[in-house]
């Protein structure tokens, strides 16, 4: 074997296709527009596309089984059969519709007898969704119990691989490893360990190895990315056991160990320990891996090494990638050596090239996944000594050079300003207790205050509108008009059903961090560069490339006009500087934290032009905040610090009468409820629905004494939750919690859900609201 062949692999790829051909047709059978038969039509459509795709630019371990209709995890769940009885009767077989009921719940008819999915009229709810390690993807956490059997329910990762055989592409079948899979688990009881299931769920594991080993297959990728964690020894043994087992009981096929997102740090002698062929490392973001794996590995285990980043955008130096990997490989033996993403690339968009609006410097320093394949086949030829792509090196520096040395990148005013940060700028004038009291009086507000996170739904007309605008087929006079039509109407319904406290919907936005990036420098945005998030969800990250500054108001002018059709109070709708970041893609060549308070600076400018127009109530959603959380816990307080502080900078320059919210999406809370305390919002909602209020234990034992707003629905799903089901969970919030400190809102926003649901479900919160206030009201309402 010569350095020529040097394999070239990914571990996984954007599944939605270039043009989000998944979510289409996704949405489109979710409709009853198109049959099952058209679903799997169009996902092997893909699949086959993403395979040939891979071959034709040079990548030489492709993988299989990474294709999924909404999430990876899920169809783990589904194929060992960790399938709760709420979605399926005994004899009734995985279908796509247990499968989408457990991803999305389902709603069953009120004249329905009996639906089997739970209480008549309820339906079942789906399953907890929480992001993927600190990604921006969300995944379905599957669900455990005491005595829990599995068996092979799936036959997904056999079937993929051959599909893919069949159309002359040898794959890595990809399945998620048995230990990340259990340790990602949760049981309804909290003395239930997951990981006493591994030996009872190793069989299934057995029998999908067995039957890919029959139809050909010689390697298997097992992602744990559970060995980048703070790991307990019962864990690493857990690890050493799994894959004893499977190296025991399973057929001679190799199995790829791949861990990803970070170091291994004590975890990395377990790694080099397990009885597998090959071990694949994130040297992106753990560099230090490649000299360690050097010094400890065995000689014989096959080293897939991560060296461009799976996780932004931008392009990679390969020159000086190849200077540093070649000491590497001649120690390591040709033979022993793949190169490889960093992680999968199903973070990244699909094609640079399908960007025609970005300028033209900026788009020479990005690589989307087509590009970052490319970029491993160059290097593969290049480290074989290949003279052939000279230019392409020579490219790719030149590149590099231009960005570090592009005048858009750094702003003299904005160090001026970072350099003038002082303690007063990061504190409240009052303590909350004195505030909670003064707004108290200022609002009157009953009971149990209703409210929403802040968006309402994106129809068709308000996103053909926007198409319509953008194209320039509508004057901006016309646009004005249909978004002010459409604000009217949001206000007036909101006020017809009762809601104490409004928003105007946000019908001009198109994403809560693209928007208020179009309007800041530093910013560039692409059409296509669309990232799964969860399901048919997709979203366009913003690229952070330059230092980032506020030239005029961006919000100010759209709520006083909703302030001006109601005398409710109307909140103001931001989005933080921690989930700008984290939703973005962001610069890698100064560290985050300057980033973030960049951003904190020009939100601080737009939170003082609010209140100086009469805003009373502002909200700024830090909904990713917990995403950003390292994964490591000794690096929490580094990033907890900046990520408080940068909150502290944008929130605290308003009057004690000015009441902050802030909004965050699915979090473990436990952990870090007292960085959450430190950011001193007057009131915080979270999302709480799917795991039945839960997450209000780490604000009651640590007595948090802000506002607090539980979801009592869960906007990610379609169904229509009834009255009685949000009193049944804002009763369990009050035996967590005081009720002065409750508010009733939805989990989330509601731009993905259409008005029909909608309107039903707030209407129903409005009067859980009122009966909760009939039954007891402190106020003597």
């Amino acid at each position: 074997m010569s350095l020529l062949s040097l394999p070239v692999a990914t571990l996984g790829t954007p599944r939605i296709g270039p043009r989000r051909e998944l979510k289409l047709a996704l949405e489109s059978y979710w409709a009853g527009k198109s049959s099952e038969q058209q679903l799997l039509e169009d996902a092997a459509g893909l699949r086959a596309a993403n395979w040939a795709r891979q071959k034709s630019i040079g990548v030489t371990v492709i993988p299989s089984n990474d294709f999924s209709l909404y999430d990876q995890v899920l169809d783990t769940s589904v194929m060992v059969g960790a399938i709760p009885e709420i979605y399926a009767s005994k004899d009734e077989s995985v279908s796509l519709k247990t499968y989408f009921a457990m991803a999305r719940g389902s709603q069953c008819d009120d004249q329905e007898a009996s639906c089997g999915h739970g209480p008549r009229g309820f339906g079942a709810p789906a399953q907890e969704m929480t992001k993927w390690f600190d990604t921006n993807y969300h995944y379905m956490v599957p669900e455990f119990h005491r005595g829990q059997t599995f068996r092979l329910c799936s036959r997904k990762p056999i079937e993929e691989y051959e599909e893919a055989k069949a159309l002359g592409f040898q794959t890595r079948p990809v399945l998620i490893g048995p230990v990340t899979f259990l340790k990602l688990g949760k049981s309804p009881d909290p003395t239930f360990q997951p990981l006493s299931l591994l030996d009872e769920l190793i069989p299934a594991y057995i029998e999908v190895l067995q039957e890919l080993a029959k139809r050909g297959a010689n390697w298997v990728q097992f992602d744990e990315p559970c060995l980048v964690l703070d790991l307990e020894e019962g864990a690493r043994k857990s690890l050493r056991h799994a894959y004893d087992r499977l190296a025991k009981e399973g057929p001679a096929i190799k199995i790829m160990v791949a861990s990803y997102f970070g170091d291994l740090g004590d975890n990395l002698d377990t790694a080099l320990s397990l009885p597998v062929a090959g071990l694949h490392l994130d040297l992106v973001r753990a560099p230090q891996l490649l000299h360690q794996i050097i010094a400890g590995g065995r000689s014989d285990l096959v080293m897939s090494l991560g060296v461009v980043d799976g996780r932004n955008v931008w392009r990679s130096n390969l020159s000086s990638l190849r200077q540093q990997l070649e000491p590497a490989i001649a120690k390591l033996g040709k033979d022993r050596v793949q190169i490889a993403p960093s992680c999968s690339l199903l973070h990244v968009p699909v094609d640079v090239e399908l960007e025609t609006g970005l300028a033209s410097d900026v788009k020479s320093w990005l690589a989307f996944s087509v590009q970052k394949m490319r970029e491993l086949a160059i290097l593969a030829r290049a480290l074989a000594g290949d003279q052939n792509v000279a230019l392409a090196l020579a490219e790719s520096e030149r590149a590099a050079t231009v960005r570090r040395s592009s005048p858009k990148i750094r702003d003299a005013n904005v160090a001026v300003r970072m350099t003038a940060i002082d303690q007063t700028m990061r504190r409240r004038a009052s303590p909350f207790a004195r505030r909670a009291e003064i707004q108290r009086n200022r609002f009157g507000l009953p009971a149990f205050p209703t409210t929403t996170i802040g968006s309402f739904p994106q129809t068709t007309e308000v996103r053909n509108a926007r198409a319509a605008y953008a194209r320039g087929a509508i004057s901006d006079e016309q646009y004005d008009r249909f978004l002010k039509e459409e604000t009217a109407r949001a206000v007036r319904w909101q006020e017809d059903i009762g809601l104490d406290v409004l928003v105007h919907g946000e019908f001009e936005r198109n994403d809560m961090v693209q928007y208020f990036g179009e309007q800041l420098a530093g910013f560039a945005f692409t059409r296509n560069g669309w990232v799964q998030s969860y399901g048919s969800r997709c979203v366009r990250p913003p690229i952070l490339f330059g230092d980032v500054v506020r030239s005029k108001p961006i919000t100010v002018d759209w709520w006083r006009y909703a302030q001006s059709l109601t005398k409710k109070p109307m909140k103001a709708m931001l989005t933080g500087p921690v989930t700008i970041l984290n939703w973005s893609f962001v610069r890698d060549d100064i560290p985050r934290s300057e980033v973030c308070r960049q951003i904190a600076l020009a939100i601080r400018d737009e939170v003082r032009d609010l209140e100086n127009a009469g805003a009373t109530m502002i909200q700024i959603d830090e909904a990713a905040l917990r995403e950003g959380l390292p994964l490591r816990r000794s690096e929490w307080a580094a990033y907890l610090d900046w990520a408080v502080d940068s909150f502290r900078i944008c929130s605290s320059g308003v009057a004690d009468q000015t009441q902050i919210h802030t909004h965050m999406c699915y979090s473990e809370f436990n952990d870090i409820i007292g960085a959450i305390a430190a950011m001193d919002a007057d009131v915080i909602s979270i999302e709480t629905s799917r795991s039945k209020m839960e997450l209000l234990d780490a604000f009651r034992n640590y007595e948090y004494p802000n506002q607090i707003g539980p979801g009592v629905y869960d906007i990610h799903s379609p169904r229509v939750p009834e009255t009685g089901e949000m009193k049944e969970l804002m009763a369990l919030a009050r035996t967590r919690l005081q009720d002065s400190q409750l508010w009733i809102n939805p989990d989330c926003g509601l731009k993905t859900r259409k008005w029909e649901e909608v309107r039903p479900a707030l209407a129903n919160m409005v009067a859980a609201a009122r009966e909760l206030r009939a039954a007891f009201d402190p106020r003597g309402r």
